[in-house]
């Protein structure tokens, strides 16, 4: 399979403009200014079927498509590299080793909405991945990609790197919105959508890393090469971070619809040490974790492994082996979606700190007949109750963790300890 996302990883100093170039970039984005208009641009990427790659999955296309053309507004385009999601590390090496293909993404979807100033708002704590995003930025600019009347066709755009101070909630696009704008970063009530009122009020698009950075191939390959990729439904390739109990962890590029089975077994060595695999947390710390006879069949695509009870999410795959001890994996995320809520709605407020407490009694010795039901309580209360997806971010793998290996839950609560062989 032609590597899409990462062609330039592995070649030395590639987070560098010259050697970006020698390899094909910002062609795309030459091409783009000189033989597309908006609107021919904006169709192009829906016939691609590129699906947003920050979780939800959303087509990037109509997403684009929502942008009023005739807004007296400014519009602005935003490129969310806040990955703070646990297990998830691929916007990272992208940013990292390939930044020019971030930039010229940017580039390029600013163009298709006509923004004259794009952000790219990058987590805090990645310091080095900004620096290299600020290097590149530069590079750029003293080379006329981006700035005023863009190789002479009367475009002119402004990119701005913006380091966040850390928090999990400003992945969601309207708190990183809030963010950007100088304000606490909690999510917004939606309707309306950014599309209309965005940041600072105005037309806004918020696409991830990934997402963008498949945009100077696509351009390049032609949307059909890209649609001829994946499944019916789930079109391109994904990229993977695989953690845990796995021979070889690291980020992986797959096209849409591979076997989970064989990722796992074949490309990532399968579980180290002749031990056996106890489950997988397929898309992030944030969705419910599948048992190992619940894989056997799932193929690595948006629709397949919904039917098999989690999301895609952005590609964070966990593994774990029969050595894990799976109450306190679940109270190891219940303490980070507490630590991490916002507190604007009192349901995930209250509930995630709820959640964290019980499962420490739990996995402390001290759990109480009628706790796991409490815990599924809390969860149920939580989802669908809150202004952002962030409640059913924490309830889901909650209430999975329990309802998948209940057992093991129910055996810490009657012998007070743990009854996990931990080595």
């Amino acid at each position: 399979m032609e590597k899409v996302l990462l062609r330039n990883i592995d070649v030395l100093d590639s987070h560098t403009l010259a050697v970006y170039r020698s390899r094909g970039g910002y062609r795309a984005w030459e091409q783009v200014v000189k033989d597309f208009k908006p609107e021919q641009l904006i169709e192009e990427i829906k016939v691609s079927g590129l699906r947003g790659r920050g979780g939800a999955g959303f087509p990037t296309g109509m997403k684009w498509s929502f942008v009023p053309k005739e807004s007296p507004k400014p519009k602005y385009l935003v490129c969310n590299a806040d990955e703070s999601e646990p297990g998830t590390f691929k916007d990272r090496l992208l940013i990292e080793k390939d930044p020019h293909a971030i930039i010229e993404g940017t580039l390029i979807a600013a163009y298709a909405i006509q923004s004259n100033t794009a952000f790219i708002y990058i987590r805090g704590e990645l310091a080095f991945g900004a620096k290299r995003l600020e290097q590149a930025v530069h590079e750029a600019l003293e080379t006329g990609y981006i700035g005023k009347n863009i190789m002479g066709s009367g475009y002119d755009l402004d990119v701005i790197v913006h380091k966040g101070a850390g928090a999990y909630i400003c992945g969601e696009e309207t708190a990183l919105l809030s963010s950007l704008e100088g304000g606490r970063g909690w999510p917004k009530v939606k309707p309306p959508f950014p599309a209309t009122h965005g940041l600072f009020g105005c037309p806004t698009v918020v696409n991830n890393v990934e997402t963008l950075a498949a945009l100077p191939w696509i351009i390049e390959h032609g949307s059909a090469a890209y649609a001829a990729m994946g499944t019916d439904k789930s079109k391109g390739t994904k990229l993977f971070s695989v953690s845990g109990h796995i021979s070889k962890p690291g980020v992986y590029e797959v096209e849409m619809g591979y076997p989970f089975v064989k990722l796992i077994d074949e490309d990532c060595g399968g579980v180290p040490d002749g031990r056996k695999l106890k489950g997988v947390i397929p898309g992030g710390g944030s969705m419910p974790v599948l048992r190992p006879e619940e894989i056997a069949k799932v193929n690595l695509d948006y629709e397949s492994v919904q039917a098999a009870g989690s999301l895609l999410g952005s590609g964070g795959v966990i593994v774990m082996d029969d050595t894990t001890c799976m109450v306190r994996a679940a109270l190891n995320l219940a303490r980070f979606f507490a630590h991490e809520s916002c507190g604007q709605c009192s349901p995930c407020r209250e509930g995630c700190h709820w959640m964290e407490k019980i499962f420490h009694r739990i996995e402390h010795g001290e759990g109480q007949r009628g706790d796991l039901e409490l815990i599924l309580d809390v969860s149920g209360n939580i989802m669908g109750n809150t202004i952002c997806p962030f409640g059913d971010a924490a309830a889901m793998p909650a209430a999975a963790f329990i309802k998948k290996y209940r057992g093991e839950f129910e055996a810490h609560i009657e012998e007070k300890r743990c009854t996990v062989r931990m080595e």
